[in-house]
């Protein structure tokens, strides 16, 4: 009994830690409705540069002034990112912030391993918190008893300053309907600036006082930012105390879970937060929130099928493709043919985005699956690989129909973290479930069979299915069911009093992105040689994101522009150089600000204003000739 109140106290200053920076991401979701990825890398520069303060300071007064001060430098850092970056990127489509911030989380992670090095470091024991104290017989460290009653300090803080103040009641309101704030003659932009350096001081605190109990490493960010995020929709955006209530939920679960539940640990708390997506999408303390603005796949430029040079350019494009394995070599046969799978991937994804205005942050998961699929069916089935190519991509299928019967029943960003939750539980089930998947030690030896083995006719037959798979794409995208999702997109309401099931509508469009997706991941498979359950991760979902936003959303041809320029410089940039996440961090966020429509958006945009203009010179030139 003596073990398991100590196992409940160490959840609960793990909360602590937990609710001081996921309470700063909930205040700046609410807000500015940034997805704000870049909150797990404040997280971990608040702990490095506590690290250094309290290192280079001695005493107490050192040790948590270090503390203090990291946090308010941090937030001084978050301050001119919101300034030089995110506020020049407000109007744009609110997912280009979230690529915005990935870029900067790129940057992040570089940068630490740059300034301190890529080991793990030890910090100080807490001055005054150095010892134990025994519960029955179990010692439990005295800084987590610090922490355990820092957590209702700091909520009751929080409580005073959004009750109590202007500020905190003009925050509130901003949560509930930031226009009609804006209505009211607030200034937004310094409104946002204030929240964000708050947002950003209690994700660096949180990460400062992790010194003391855990080792500061390059990899932190990763590690909170999904939890950080379950504990946010848990307990409802903009809510402090839903904050506060889901972080000791969550970290109980961490606690007791490997105790009670050790085959479904991980699984725990994305089941947690799936079901109270679907019973109450708004959070258990959130409040159902007003009309947001326009979804990232709703378009200014009119969509029209390809015309007769368009075509010849596509065909000439396919056709230089196709010439590549006689003048390259099989590593860039190699490289060409996984950049052909991760077509197929974004283009899945841009489907449901751009034409389905549903923006996935789980779309791994059916990469993952088709993958898996294939390997069971090739290692316990023994089917050829035709067969297994077939067959194996109706796993990511079935879990795109299973998963989406639920998603689609929420929209916006509710939608995007319930995929989030339920690409996580199948990930979790993947690592946990090592007698059928492996575990983290995969299922190996998927090879091509002999018709297919050589570079060349791989990556003949990558570049074959995604052909295919594009083009079925686009004639689905100009087809009456095409037409009927993006209605559902544009105006449901309307789409609804004409007799269209939107439902239905989107709930097939879901599992069509979830096969395709699953095509891509049947021939990574066999390009790999192997399947790992990172294969359905959540790094992999965002980089899904990215390359559709790379592109341009609001584009039909943009996810393979984005698939192509992405993988290839990230694949070039890993073999150039240590620092290949600092280069395509600044590279990515260059893009989100010079190209804030995406590369192809921002094209087909110049090209319409040309279009727009002709027939206007033409006329004023008639005119002129009629003058004269």
């Amino acid at each position: 009994m003596a073990f398991y109140f100590v196992q409940f106290l160490t959840g609960l200053a793990s909360a602590a830690s937990l609710f001081l920076v996921a309470s700063g991401l909930s205040i700046i979701f609410g807000v500015t409705r940034i997805v704000n990825f870049a909150h797990g890398a404040f997280y971990m520069l608040g702990a490095y540069v506590a690290f250094t303060l309290t290192e280079r300071l001695s005493g107490a007064l050192g040790f948590w002034g270090g503390i203090v001060v990291a946090a308010l430098v941090v937030a001084a850092i978050g301050v001119l990112v919101e300034i030089v970056l995110l506020r020049r990127i407000y109007h744009a489509p609110e997912l280009f912030q979230l690529l915005a911030t990935f870029g900067l989380t790129l940057m992040v992670e570089d940068l630490v391993v740059l300034i301190w090095g890529p080991d793990d470091l030890l910090g100080r024991r807490a001055p005054g918190f150095k010892g134990a104290v025994d519960f029955f017989g179990q010692n439990i460290p005295s800084y987590d008893l610090f922490l355990i009653a820092l957590g209702p300090i700091v909520l009751g803080a929080l409580w005073l300053l959004f009750q109590r103040t202007r500020w905190g009641i003009l925050v509130r309101a901003a949560t509930q309907d930031r226009d009609m704030v804006a209505a009211l003659g607030v200034n937004q932009k310094w409104l946002f600036t204030s929240v964000f350096a708050v947002g950003v001081f209690l994700a660096a605190l949180g990460g400062a006082l992790q010194i003391p109990r855990d080792a500061v490493h390059h990899a932190m960010d990763l590690r909170i930012i999904v939890e950080v995020f379950v504990v946010v929709v848990i307990g409802g955006l903009g809510s402090i105390l839903g904050a506060f209530v889901a972080a000791v939920l969550v970290s109980e679960l961490n606690a007791f879970g490997i105790l009670i539940f050790p085959t479904i640990s991980l699984i725990l708390i994305f089941l947690v937060m799936a079901v109270v997506l679907v019973v109450r999408p708004w959070g258990l303390f959130g409040r159902k929130e007003a009309p947001a603005r326009r979804t990232p796949g709703l378009t200014v430029i009119p969509w029209r099928p390809l015309s007769s040079v368009e075509r010849l350019a596509s065909l000439a494009a396919l056709t230089f493709a196709a010439m590549l394995p006689f003048v390259s070599g099989n590593y860039a046969l190699n490289v060409g043919a996984e950049i052909a799978i991760f077509v197929i991937f974004a283009a899945s994804l841009h489907f449901l985005m751009a034409v389905g205005g549903l923006a996935s942050f789980g779309h791994a998961a059916y990469f993952g699956l088709g993958a898996y699929g294939v390997a069971f069916l090739a290692k316990m089935a023994g089917l050829p690989m035709i067969a297994c190519l077939l067959l194996g991509p109706l796993l990511g299928a079935l879990g795109a129909a299973v998963f989406g019967a639920f998603a689609v029943q929420l929209s916006g960003v509710y939608f995007a973290m319930l995929t989030l939750a339920f690409a996580q539980i199948v990930w979790s089930v993947a690592f946990q479930w090592v007698g059928v998947t492996g575990g983290d030690n995969g299922i190996l030896g998927l090879w091509p069979e002999t018709w297919a083995a050589s570079p060349p006719h791989f990556y003949w037959l990558a570049l074959g299915v995604t052909t295919l798979v594009v083009s079925v794409l686009r004639l689905i995208t100009f087809s009456p069911f095409g037409y009927a999702l993006r209605a559902m997109r544009d105006s449901p309401l309307r789409s609804e009093s004409i007799g269209i099931n939107g439902k239905r509508i989107q709930w097939t469009a879901f599992i069509i992105a979830g096969t395709t997706a699953g095509i891509g991941g049947a021939l990574f498979a066999y390009l790999k040689g192997s399947v790992f359950p990172d294969n359905m991760g959540i790094s992999l979902s965002v980089d899904a994101l990215v390359m559709v936003l790379l592109g341009g959303v609001e584009t039909v041809p943009g996810a393979i522009f984005g698939a192509i320029v992405y993988k290839a410089l990230n694949i070039w940039l890993v073999s150039k150089t240590d620092l290949s996440k600092l280069v395509l961090g600044i590279f990515i966020v260059l893009i989100v600000v010079v190209f804030p429509k995406g590369i192809v958006g921002v094209v087909e945009s110049f090209m319409h204003r040309r279009r727009a203009a002709a027939p206007k010179a033409a006329a004023l030139s008639a005119k002129i000739e009629g003058a004269q």
